[in-house]
C-alpha cells in the first residue's frame, strides 16, 4: 500500500512537470512583449508630445535623447493656408527691412480715453521744459487721443487738436482692438514717430521725460505683455475655430497697455489674418467663455510672428492684488512718496497663472541685457490722486 501511494504521487508528479515547464517560457515571453510595448508607446508619446526643456528627458542623457529623434520618423509639418503664407511674406519683409532712424525720432504718446483726460495737467508738467529752457521737448514727441465718448476739453496746449476721428468702445470686444490700430494708424501717419505707447485715462508717468525716451528709443525690442496661462482666465478661453492659422500652443494672455517699436506698429497694421481669428471667435460668451480681445490679440499675435522681439512685459504697472477683474484703483490717501517709490524700483516681471496651481512666473526686466526697472508708467489712478501727484512729481520722476 505503501508503493503504491508512492508511485501515485510520483505519477502525478509527472503529470504536472512537463506542462509547468511550457508555461514557464510563456509567461516570459509575454512579460519581454509586455516590456517592448511599453517602452514602444513611451517613445511614441516623448514623440508625439516633445517634452519641455528640464522635463521628461532627465531620465535619459542629453545625447540619449538626441539619438532618439534621429531615428524617429520627422513630424509631418502643417501645410499652411495661402493667407498665411501672404502674412508670413509681408511680415518678413518689414521686419528685415533696413532701418534708418530718422533726425528727429519721436515718441507717440496715445491715450485712450472715454473722454477728458483727469491727469492732462500732470502731463503737461511732464512734457515742460526739463533740461532745455529753450527748445524743451516739443520735437521729440507727439500726442494723439481717441476719446470714445465725449468730445474731451482740453487743458494742456500740448492736447489741443490731437483728437482723432473715435468710434465707440465696449470693454472685452474686439472695438477695443479696433481702437487701438485706429490710433496707431493715425500715429503710423507721422514718420519720425518711432516709438508708440498706448496710455489709458488713468496712467501717469513715473520719470522724467528725458528718462523714459531714451529708454524707449534705444530699446531693441518693444514692451508687450505676454505669458501662457493654462488656466480657465488663459487658455481656457482658446476656441478650436481659431485653427489652424493660431494654434492653443501658442495662445497668450497680457495687458493690453503696449510700446511697440515703429516696425512692430506697421506689422500690426499689415495684419487682417490674425486679428480676424479674434473678432470672430474671441468675445464675452462665446461658447461659454469669456476671451477678452484685447488681452489676448496682441500677445498671441506677436508670440507667433516675432516672439524674441518683444519684451514679455508691459512698461505700465497696474496692482493685480485684489484679484478682481479689474486691478486695483489708486485712492487719494493711497498716493504717497513711499507708494511711487516702491513701484519704480521693481525690476522682476511677475504673472500669476489663474488655475488652481496659481503659478508664479518671475523673469528679470532686461533692457538691452542689462536688468532696469520694469514702469515708466502706472495706473489705474483715479482723478481725486491729480493734486498729490503734481506735488510728488518732481520728487519721484528722477531715476
Amino acid at each position: 500500500m505503501k508503493t503504491s501511494k508512492v508511485w501515485h504521487l510520483g505519477m502525478g508528479d509527472m503529470q504536472i512537470l512537463p506542462v509547468s515547464r511550457h508555461r514557464a517560457p510563456m509567461k516570459k515571453l509575454m512579460w519581454i512583449i509586455i516590456l517592448v510595448l511599453f517602452v514602444f508607446v513611451f517613445l511614441m508619446c516623448a514623440y508625439i508630445y516633445p517634452p519641455q526643456s528640464g522635463s521628461a528627458c532627465y531620465v535619459f542623457s542629453s545625447r540619449g535623447c538626441q539619438v532618439i529623434s534621429e531615428w524617429l520618423p520627422p513630424v509631418p509639418a502643417r501645410e499652411y493656408t495661402d493667407a498665411e503664407i501672404a502674412s508670413q511674406v509681408v511680415i518678413k519683409d518689414i521686419l528685415n527691412a533696413p532701418f534708418v532712424l530718422p533726425k528727429n525720432p519721436k515718441v507717440a504718446f496715445m491715450f485712450l480715453t472715454p473722454g477728458s483726460l483727469p491727469f492732462e495737467k500732470l502731463w503737461d508738467k511732464f512734457f515742460q521744459v526739463m533740461i532745455s529752457h529753450l527748445f524743451g521737448h516739443e520735437g521729440k514727441f507727439s500726442v494723439y487721443v481717441h476719446a470714445s465718448k465725449t468730445k474731451p476739453v482740453h487743458v494742456s496746449r500740448y492736447f489741443v487738436n490731437r483728437d482723432i476721428r473715435s468710434e465707440q468702445v465696449v470693454w472685452g470686444k474686439i472695438s477695443m482692438v479696433d481702437a487701438e490700430r485706429r490710433i496707431l494708424a493715425n500715429a503710423l501717419q507721422d514718420p519720425d514717430n518711432q516709438h508708440f505707447v498706448l496710455l489709458s485715462d488713468s496712467c501717469v508717468p513715473l520719470y522724467s521725460f528725458d528718462y523714459i525716451y531714451n529708454y524707449l528709443m534705444y530699446t531693441n525690442i518693444s514692451f508687450v505683455d505676454c505669458f501662457k496661462d493654462p488656466g480657465p482666465h488663459g487658455n481656457g478661453r482658446y476656441s478650436e475655430h481659431m485653427l489652424p492659422e493660431v494654434e492653443k500652443k501658442n495662445f497668450r494672455k497680457g495687458a493690453q497697455w503696449f510700446s511697440l517699436k515703429r516696425q512692430h506698429a506697421v506689422i500690426v497694421m499689415a495684419d487682417g489674418l490674425y486679428y480676424s481669428k479674434f473678432r470672430d471667435y474671441c468675445k464675452p460668451g462665446l461658447e461659454g467663455k469669456n476671451c477678452i480681445a484685447d488681452e489676448h490679440y496682441m500677445p498671441t499675435f506677436f508670440n507667433i510672428v516675432d516672439p524674441g522681439g518683444i519684451a514679455n512685459w508691459s512698461v505700465t504697472h497696474v496692482d493685480w492684488s485684489e484679484r478682481k477683474w479689474h486691478p486695483k484703483s489708486y485712492r487719494a490717501h493711497d498716493v504717497t512718496y513711499e507708494l511711487l517709490k516702491n513701484i519704480t524700483s521693481i525690476d522682476v516681471s511677475v504673472h500669476v497663472t489663474s488655475d488652481e496651481k496659481k503659478e508664479v512666473q518671475r523673469w528679470p526686466c532686461l533692457w538691452n541685457g542689462i536688468q532696469k526697472p520694469c514702469y515708466l508708467f502706472a495706473r489705474k489712478f483715479t482723478p481725486e490722486t491729480l493734486d498729490n501727484l503734481l506735488l510728488l512729481f518732481s520728487n519721484y520722476s528722477t531715476p
